[in-house]
């Protein structure tokens, strides 16, 4: 393992703590007994108090240093003397620890007293403190010239998402992004438990993926020899629950699809999904809105969220729009009626990629995603659907060829999907063989025939609405994070190229352009600051890697990554 200089630094100075018979990571308790935040928020004079976190910044001044601590709530100011942590003859805790053999990102734990400082900073004098874990690798701390200018911040996507453990000890508005989605999952699970709804758990290995028209990824069960799906959605489980007769259950479930990843989709994901008997997708509509008005004041104090330039506003009612409606509305298409190669041919007119395996249902599906749901940016349930769409929902009391179902727009995407339930297990037989028939014509994202399933059904299952809410896309609503990447902890990569052994003049280079690619050649030289001769070998190195490259786009050269 090639190893940085200041990797290799601090190494050294783990050998001499060892040395020195001071453990660098020591098992024992630590008695933190306050955070960052209590001690602001309930401050006293003088109190005791022993608090633990990383070491963020120091300014040392002789034989007196202020610090900054970050624990999990927020930063500290640290005050470390050499008389107060040292009153003997012995000072080495000071001079040679502290000083030398401390870094930025170690953690530490400080006993010590409050007080203010001249310019009211509150303060934590230092009596005592220990070395709780030594930081191996610098931290990518954001640093401010003289002129203001921040530089070095840690802002590659790629590099936050694939090190998401230095993004949070780094950039402290991620942390509020996920602190804010614990509280938007718990503020569903409020209001659930409060309608008496029971929270439950059902199987994520699964011998059919049903539920969903998805693809789904396939294991092998050794002991059973059998083939094993990854759920891609947990309805016919919930729904097997409400014939054994619970009224209410829902489950915050991770769903796995075997499909693209772009901004709003993600291999791996959660749904909530809440099925209710004898109810119907009226009777939903007005839960979500409630539901949803809840959850937005429960994270902002208002139904208003700001996402991007636009104001959403979660305040019900929201409008009720028929799904052929809306087509014929954006596209001037009436597809009332139609057979499923005349709605083909309004798909090829309207210039819309598809194939020979889609069915009527997709066809109209693909029409609505890509011509019509980008104009719904307040909440507006989108109702409705042919039959085609929606093998397990109950057919449309008024009009026999539709569905009662909605799908929830939310800032021109899809966050909710729900329905009146199938509950006719002769319909429902009916409906998995036409799913069959597009499976058999190529369509992979077909349904399964869940014999099993049916068999539920037929001893009787009571009228029942269900909904999925994407909790990864409403988190993303109300953090006002445009990419699915930025409310997950640890999203899918692919995996991570192994880069050559660059010298530090060509990480440097390197870092530079990934803040900001492409860049002026002219400009990325200026930031580097390098002499021209540590330059040109920088460059020529990174190009005879593979990459960089130089292009020239008018009278201007820019340099890319490759």
């Amino acid at each position: 393992m090639q190893l940085s200089e200041q990797e290799v630094v601090r190494r050294e100075k783990l050998a001499k703590l060892k040395e020195m018979g001071i453990n660098p990571y020591p098992a024992a308790l630590y008695p933190v007994d306050t955070k960052s935040t209590q001690i602001k928020k309930n401050y006293e004079e003088g109190k005791k108090v022993v608090i633990a976190g990383r070491l963020m910044s120091r300014r040392i001044q002789g034989k007196a240093s202020f610090a900054e601590l970050q624990d999990s709530e927020g930063r500290i100011q640290v005050y470390f003397n050499r008389d107060e942590i040292c009153p003997g003859e012995d000072k080495s805790l000071y001079n040679d620890v502290y000083k030398k053999l401390l870094d930025i990102g170690d953690i530490i734990g400080v006993h010590g007293t409050l007080f203010t400082t001249q310019v009211g900073e509150k303060t934590v004098m230092v009596k005592h403190f220990d070395i709780l874990s030594k930081s191996l690798r610098p931290l990518p701390l954001p640093k401010v010239d003289a002129e203001g200018h921040v530089y070095d911040e840690f802002n590659d996507p790629e590099q936050r998402y694939r090190q998401r453990y230095v993004d949070l000890v780094v950039n402290p508005r991620v942390k509020d992004t996920f602190v804010k989605r614990t509280k938007i999952t718990n503020s569903i699970r409020e209001f659930f438990n409060e309608m008496g709804y029971l929270e439950v758990e059902t199987p994520i290995l699964q011998p059919i993926p049903g539920g969903a028209a998805a693809r789904p990824f396939v294991t092998h069960h050794n002991a059973l020899n059998i083939p094993l799906y990854l759920r891609i959605a947990n309805e016919l489980y919930l729904k097997r629950l409400i014939v054994g007769g619970f009224e209410g259950v829902y489950e915050f479930s991770k769903d796995f699809r075997n499909e693209g990843m772009d901004r709003t989709h993600n291999p791996e994901f959660t749904v909530m999904e809440l099925y209710v008997a004898y109810k119907d997708y009226h009777w939903m509509m007005e839960t979500t809105e409630r539901l949803l008005e809840k959850v937005a004041v429960d994270a902002h104090g208002s139904t208003k969220v700001k996402v991007g330039k636009r104001e959403i506003d979660f305040k019900a009612p929201y409008p009720r729009v028929p799904l052929l409606t809306a087509i014929q509305e954006h596209t001037g298409y009436d597809l009332r009626g139609m057979s499923e190669e005349e709605i083909r041919v309004v798909a090829q007119n309207l210039d819309i990629e598809i194939d020979d395996s889609m069915g009527k249902g997709k066809l109209i599906d693909e029409i609505f995603g890509e011509k019509c749901e980008m104009h719904y940016i307040q909440p507006t349930f989108i109702i409705d659907y042919p039959k085609e769409m929606s093998p397990l929902t109950k057919e449309h009391r008024t009009y026999p060829e539709l569905t009662e179902r909605f799908e929830l727009m939310v800032n021109g995407k899809e966050i909710a999907n729900a329905y009146s339930e199938l509950n006719d297990p002769i319909d429902q037989r009916e409906r998995f063989e036409e799913q069959l028939k597009l499976s058999e014509k190529g369509d992979d994202e077909a349904m399964f025939i869940d014999q099993d399933f049916l068999r539920a059904l037929e001893y009787g299952m009571p009228p029942t609405s269900g909904i999925g809410i994407g909790i990864d896309r409403l988190v993303m609503l109300m953090t006002n994070n445009a990419s699915i990447q930025e409310v997950l902890f640890f999203p899918q990569m692919r995996p991570e190229k192994k880069l050559p052994d660059l010298s530090e003049n060509e990480k440097a280079i390197l870092g530079l352009l990934k803040q900001e690619n492409p860049i002026s050649l002219p400009v990325l030289k200026e930031k580097a600051g390098l002499s021209n001769k540590a330059w040109d070998k920088g460059m020529k190195g990174l190009n005879a890697h593979g990459l960089v490259k130089v292009v020239k786009e008018g009278e201007n050269l820019l340099c890319t990554l490759l």
